[in-house]
C-alpha cells in the first residue's frame, strides 16, 4: 500500500481537502480533491551525485546537515526544476567541495522501495578548483578503495554507487589487460 505525506490535507489548486483513492487499477492511491477533483501526483526528488576521482583517489565529504550528519556521502544534491542533471553534478560539486569538474559518464540511477529520492549518479573527475568544505560540508577528504568508510557512509545510494564505481573499474582494467594480452599474441 502506497502511503502519502499526512501534510497534504488540502488542495494546491482551489483548497479542498484531498483524499486517498485508486484512480487507476494497479496504480498506488492518489489525493484527490474532494471539491474539484485535482489529482496530486507526488513525484520522487531528483538528485544528482558524482563519483569523483582526483590524483587516483575518490572525494568523499562528511555531511554538516541532517539527516545523517556527520557520516560521509558522495558530493550531490537536489537538482532545481527546469535544471539538466549533468549541470547539477556539476554546480552541486563546486558548491559542496570546491572542485570543478568534468563528467566522464553515467555510472548508474538508484532507487529504493518507500525512499522518495532518484539518485542519478555519474562518473567525474576534477578539472580545477582546490579542494574546501562547503557550508553543508564538516570534511571533503580524498579516499582510496581501501580506506573508504563502509560503516559509516549516509545513504544506501552512496554504497551501492561506490561499489559499481569499483567494480566497473576492475572490469575496465581486466579488460584492457586482456586486449593487450590479445594483441602480444598476435
Amino acid at each position: 500500500m502506497h502511503h502519502h505525506n499526512p501534510e497534504f490535507h488540502f488542495c494546491p489548486v482551489c483548497g479542498g481537502p484531498v483524499h486517498s483513492t485508486c484512480i487507476k487499477w494497479g496504480e498506488p492511491e492518489r489525493l484527490v480533491c474532494s471539491a474539484c477533483d485535482f489529482v496530486l501526483y507526488l513525484d520522487p526528488k531528483v538528485v544528482s551525485c558524482t563519483v569523483l576521482e582526483t590524483e587516483g583517489n575518490i572525494v568523499l565529504l562528511k555531511r554538516a546537515i541532517k539527516p545523517q550528519s556527520g557520516k560521509w556521502v558522495l558530493p550531490g544534491g537536489y537538482v532545481d526544476r527546469g535544471e539538466p542533471v549533468p549541470q547539477a553534478a556539476v554546480r552541486e560539486a563546486q558548491e559542496e567541495c570546491g572542485l570543478e569538474i568534468r563528467i566522464k559518464r553515467l555510472l548508474g540511477v538508484y532507487s529504493y522501495p518507500g525512499k522518495i529520492p532518484v539518485v542519478i549518479v555519474y562518473m567525474a573527475e576534477a578539472v580545477g578548483g582546490e579542494m574546501i568544505s562547503g557550508d553543508e560540508t564538516r570534511e571533503a577528504k580524498m579516499f582510496s578503495e581501501a580506506t573508504i568508510p563502509w560503516q559509516n557512509l549516509a545513504f544506501q545510494s552512496t554504497a551501492d554507487a561506490l561499489r559499481d564505481y569499483f567494480s566497473h573499474i576492475r572490469t575496465h582494467k581486466n579488460n584492457k589487460g586482456e586486449k593487450a594480452r590479445h594483441e602480444n599474441d598476435t
